[in-house]
């Protein structure tokens, strides 16, 4: 099954509800919610205006409400249709409430715009965006219950994975559900506690949680990435339409359409209700997608406090198509209970005017920047749109200077009940305030019934584990292994099949490493921070078949940890084999397959006997220096072996001595160094999030800064080298993002410099691209350009949201996304050195394709196509 759930966590936004209250109560409301021709309206809200609460229908229209003997007015509404209002007495029996909605009469069902006479709901919305951030600030914090469910379905599958899919209990349109009851509690400006009070999903969905969805409002800029309609930069991405009004329940209701000037990713299509005066939403329905799915959210707002609209019931829903899998996914969020604080500061009913089309009158007071801005807002009766904007976020800048801990932009504690997994049906079908559908109610049978049953194997296997540990199995040397020998001690293999490989060195060439771990792990007194100190051993040998020749090497590392500083200090030596960049710009198993199939061997390596001391200091997240101390013994090496499947004369290996425009044979001499170097990170203005009081770096935040210094003391290799750089990624709304990589550098002091010590740079010649965005070069030959003397390199890479093929909105839906990249290299000895190049991206949401050529002085060098993955896939490799 497509979990589309955690496909898509990524773009939705609060979803809440109830647990215990009135769990004992056998009377209350129940009926069916249709439209006038009977159809079943799906999640219809139905409020009790005198407890400010509400629940919604289920799919079908059904709702069932549980409430104490009493006197209520129930108000039934729905996106569309005209509200309905009917006072209920409840006594000691459920009493029966059926209702039939009519459609939604509009006062004004068309708006004829002549001349230079603009829509109506210009005025509207900005007057909404004027007060969007006022509405997100006038609630100092609240609580409230959570219902979630959310319920899934298969609705095609890879014809030759439909039967495991069915041996596996996965079966096509049959409903998968998941719910959750969590209680919730907000504080500004971005500080959630949720307690999960209880779950009933099976597998992974145990993990579900709305607090992701919570974070987001639509008075904020964007709702996870997608630009808000009340947004500052709204007008550039959308027009608006009036397409009516209507009074419901003492209060004006605007219907605007939302259309995006540009359709597909990271913008809303759809309708959003805006109250008169008041400026707040009053409900929305609106659609987007994300890497191809299509993405829907419905709310239905109701004024929990006199004045104070919170979102009561939402809806969203996911679709789309992934390799074969088609499935939808639906999540159902009810909120209720409200307890509301709030804000002093902004207890004020500000009257806001549109200077675009309303007169400003003389006599109001003249907005200061050095006045007090509630100060200012509180004296004001009306005030202009944009002063009124103003002095709002002159009041929250000051309000964020007040705060303690300034950098850290989001707080999160996450909890879970002891009970939450063991609440029976009983309590469920007591607390539930929506109906289950007949499918829904089939899928939790067959879940409950392959719950026995997994239950069963899971404890089978079990049993078997604790009798025996692992043992040694001979694959394991080739696929991996670990060998726990308890209290923090365990051995292993790494995954050795990728150390077999050919190259013209060596030919052919088995490679082993391996590991022994001894570590410990402490709460320290806060009982949040982890206290890790840990041991770790690991050799690694590797023998050629045509060189006749074996190397090895033994690194022994201590790491300590303490939350999230740290330091690792370590010794290694041995005698190995190397590439002369050190950062390794060729794959082993991509220069074998090039040296096999095409004759084409890109890796040139060297040998080296060496002893390295090294400290790396992590300060902060902010802030990192390292340390290195090494004594060096290389050889150049030759070529052992001639073969290759590719036997066409034209083509023939080339040396092992890199070709390289500056060194002379002087460079290629066996040589000793003692060398030291040290390295500085530092991250400015690095923000954080805090999960359950733990602190996590946004690195996306801040840009990194880098510092290198390298100095060899050793005879005629003598040379100060010093390096600066600059590695960051630039968000321009939705419109695109800029990646940018750019580092100078040069020697000092230096007479002869060797090969291996000179500057390398990323270069690529294979049809494969690095992974990252802005990592190497495309089409740089690996060693041509290296350099012992100044140069300058800068990667960049620019990603837009719409450029050519995009224009057309289906490849924008599909989730393609279209790239620029231009390479600039420049050293004292080479020519100029660019390269630019376009790309497709998220091609079947995994893919990129490049295509490009680099030039020499504007004359043209190579190009070609390059395939790589994905940009916005992140791998983070450890050290």
């Amino acid at each position: 099954m497509i979990d589309f759930s955690r496909e898509l966590k990524v773009l939705s936004c609060f979803m809440l509800f109830q647990a215990f209250i009135f769990n004992g109560l056998s009377q209350g409301i129940r009926g069916l919610v249709t439209s006038e021709e009977g159809e079943p309206l799906a999640y219809a809200t139905v409020f009790a205006r005198n407890l400010n609460d509400g629940i919604p229908t289920n799919q079908n229209g059904l709702f069932e409400w549980k409430l104490p003997p009493g006197n209520y007015d129930i108000i039934v509404q729905y996106l569309g249709y005209q509200s309905k209002l009917q006072t209920v007495e409840v006594k000691s029996s459920w009493v029966d409430l059926d209702v039939s909605l009519e459609m939604q009469t509009f006062a004004l069902q068309e708006v004829e715009v002549r001349g230079d006479q603009e829509d109506p709901a210009l005025t509207v919305m900005r007057k909404a965006i004027a007060k969007a951030k006022f509405h997100r600030l006038q609630v100092q914090e609240y609580s409230m219950m959570v219902y979630i469910k959310g319920t899934g379905e298969l609705t095609n599958a890879p014809f030759f994975l439909k039967k495991k899919l069915k041996e596996e209990g996965v079966g096509l349109n049959e409903a998968y559900t998941s719910e959750s009851v969590s209680k919730i509690h907000f504080k500004q400006p971005d500080e959630i506690t949720e307690t999960v009070i209880s779950i009933r999903s099976t597998g992974e969905n145990n993990q579900t949680s709305p607090a992701p969805y919570i974070g987001a409002s639509f008075y904020d800029e964007q709702i996870n990435g997608v630009i808000s309609p009340l947004s500052r930069s709204a007008f550039a991405y959308y027009r608006f339409r009036l397409e009516g009004n209507f009074f419901e329940n003492g209060v004006m209701v605007n219907k605007i359409r939302v259309i995006p000037r540009s359709k597909g990713e990271k913008v809303f299509d759809g309708y959003i209700y805006i109250i008169e005066d008041l400026w707040a939403i009053h409900s929305l329905n609106l659609k987007t997608s994300l890497m191809g799915f299509d993405v829907a959210v419905t709310q239905q707002y109701a004024p929990v406090e006199e004045n104070i609209w919170m979102p009561l019931t939402h809806t969203y829903t996911f679709g789309g198509k992934f390799f074969g899998f088609a499935g939808e996914y639906q999540y159902l969020a009810s909120t209720r209970d409200y307890q509301i604080t709030l804000n002093p500061d902004l207890l004020v009913d500000t009257r806001i005017l549109d200077e675009k089309v309303e007169e400003i009158p003389d006599h109001l007071p003249e907005i200061t920047k050095s006045a007090d801005p509630i100060e200012q807002l509180a004296a004001a009766d009306q005030m202009s749109r944009k002063d009124f904007r103003k002095m709002v976020n002159a009041y929250e800048k000051e309000s964020l200077k007040e705060r303690e801990q300034a950098e850290v932009l989001s707080q999160r504690t996450y909890k879970v009940d002891s009970m939450a997994t063991k609440r029976g049906l009983v309590y469920w079908d007591s607390i539930r305030p929506v109906q289950l559908t007949a499918k829904e109610i089939q899928g939790y049978r067959r879940d409950d019934s392959l719950a026995v049953v997994e239950a069963a194997r899971e404890s089978d296997v079990d049993s078997v584990a604790q009798k025996a540990k692992r043992k040694f199995q001979p694959l394991d040397f080739l696929t991996g292994g670990d060998y726990s020998f308890g209290k923090g001690r365990s051995a292993g293999f790494h995954s050795n099949w990728t150390n077999m490989s050919f190259n013209t060195v060596e030919g052919f060439k088995i490679g082993f490493s391996g590991y022994y771990r001894a570590e410990k792990n402490t709460k320290m007194a806060d009982s949040v921070t982890n206290h890790l100190r840990s041991w770790n051993f690991r050799p690694a040998f590797r023998y050629g078949f045509a060189s006749k020749k074996s190397y090895g090497m033994l690194h022994i590392r201590r790491s300590v940890t303490k939350g999230r500083p740290g330091h690792t200090w370590g010794i290694e030596g041995g005698k190995y084999l190397y590439q002369y960049n050190g950062e390794d710009p060729i794959n082993e198993q991509v220069n074998a397959l090039y040296s096999l199939f095409f004759r084409q061997n890109y890796m040139k390596l060297y040998e080296k006997t060496f002893t390295r001391l090294y400290l790396a200091h992590r300060i902060t997240d902010a802030f990192t220096y390292r340390v290195n101390f090494r004594l060096e013994d290389r050889v150049n090496l030759e070529n052992n072996s001639d073969y290759s499947f590719y036997n066409k004369p034209e083509r023939t290996y080339t040396s092992n001595r890199p070709m390289n425009q500056e060194a002379g044979n002087e460079a290629f001499a066996p040589n000793e160094a003692v060398l030291v170097s040290g390295a500085i990170e530092w991250r400015p203005g690095l923000k954080y999030r805090i999960r359950n009081g733990r602190k996590f770096p946004l690195m996306e935040t801040s840009p990194l800064v880098k510092f290198n210094y390298n100095k060899n003391f050793s005879g005629a290799g003598k040379f100060d080298h010093l390096e600066l750089g600059v590695v960051h990624a630039f968000n321009f709304g939705v419109s695109g993002k800029l990646d940018l990589n750019v580092q100078t550098g040069t020697f000092l002091n230096h007479s002869q410099v060797y090969f291996m010590d000179f500057k390398h740079f990323g270069g690529n010649r294979t049809i494969f691209s690095n992974m990252g965005a802005a990592s190497n070069y495309r089409f740089l030959d690996y060693y041509q350009y290296s350099t012992a003397g100044p140069y300058f390199s800068s990667i960049m890479h620019y990603q837009f949201r719409k450029f050519l093929f995009t224009q057309l909105p289906v490849l924008r839906f599909s989730g393609i996304r279209e790239n620029l990249f231009f390479n600039y290299l420049k050293t004292q000895n080479a020519p100029h050195y660019w390269e630019l190049g376009y790309s497709l991206d998220n091609l079947y949401r995994i893919f990129r394709v490049e295509i490009g050529a680099g030039f020499e002085n504007g004359k043209y060098k190579r190009g070609g196509i390059r395939f790589g993955i994905a940009t916005f896939i992140q791998v983070n490799v450890g050290e």
